[in-house]
């Protein structure tokens, strides 16, 4: 919070992370920040939603979150999990609601059933895997496209591509220019570290713009390269 971040995301399947996010941010005004957290897989498994949800509140020494978030769409398991995700909301418990690593198949059976469609879908994205189909269907549909492992894990391929003159031109590092890029085409960018020169770096990007033809190489770099898991 002192260096400027206001979103948190975190998740039940993450360790402890809730309950540690949640200490800290208790001598914070609850208006201030962003929180998001997730149904974790094994309440989804054992049909523990609102259990799992509440679990989560309670770990976050909060009654309400701003974003929930399905982490990962279970197969035979999604659907149902959603219905519950859409009373939790109606019931003003969370802010918004939306799911993480689903592919257009995924949406499209979900939009078979849902009320409410997702308002978010956070996914792998960044230059090396930059999910142009499945972006633009979001876009088409109403839903925000957050994106994790924004900065490629700052892929050693990134350092061979057109990132890095963008990056003397302006001043800036790579990972700066990356998340300049995600902004300009859309995405929020999820962003880590535990160093607080790269959170500040992290959030130095708004005193520059990237025109259209570099938005368009950054792009171009593309090579369909998924870091992690595949949904």
């Amino acid at each position: 919070m002192a260096n400027g971040c206001r979103c948190f995301d975190t998740s039940k399947a993450y360790g402890a992370s809730e309950f540690v996010l949640g200490q800290t941010l208790k001598k914070y005004d609850r208006k201030s920040y962003f929180l998001i957290t997730k149904l974790c897989n094994t309440d989804q498994y054992n049909g523990n939603i609102r259990e799992g949800f509440e679990q989560s509140l309670k770990a976050l020494g909060t009654d309400y979150v701003d974003l929930y978030l399905m982490h990962w769409p279970v197969t035979n398991h999604f659907i149902d999990s959603w219905k519950e995700m859409e009373k939790i909301y109606k019931e003003g418990k969370c802010k918004a609601i939306g799911v993480c690593n689903f592919s257009i198949h995924h949406l499209e059976e979900l939009k078979k059933y849902a009320t409410i469609l997702p308002m978010v879908n956070e996914i792998e994205c960044h230059p090396l895997f930059t999910q142009n189909e499945l972006r633009e269907y979001c876009h088409d549909n109403g839903i925000q496209v957050m994106a994790y492992t924004s900065t490629a894990r700052m892929d050693e391929r990134l350092r061979k591509t057109c990132l890095v003159p963008i990056a003397k031109k302006y001043n800036k590092t790579v990972a700066q220019i990356i998340l300049k890029w995600h902004q300009q085409i859309g995405n929020i960018p999820i962003v880590n570290s535990s160093s607080k020169e790269h959170m500040l770096a992290n959030i130095d990007i708004c005193d520059f713009i990237l025109t259209n033809e570099e938005l368009e190489r950054i792009s171009a770099i593309n090579i369909n390269s998924r870091l992690r898991y595949d949904p």
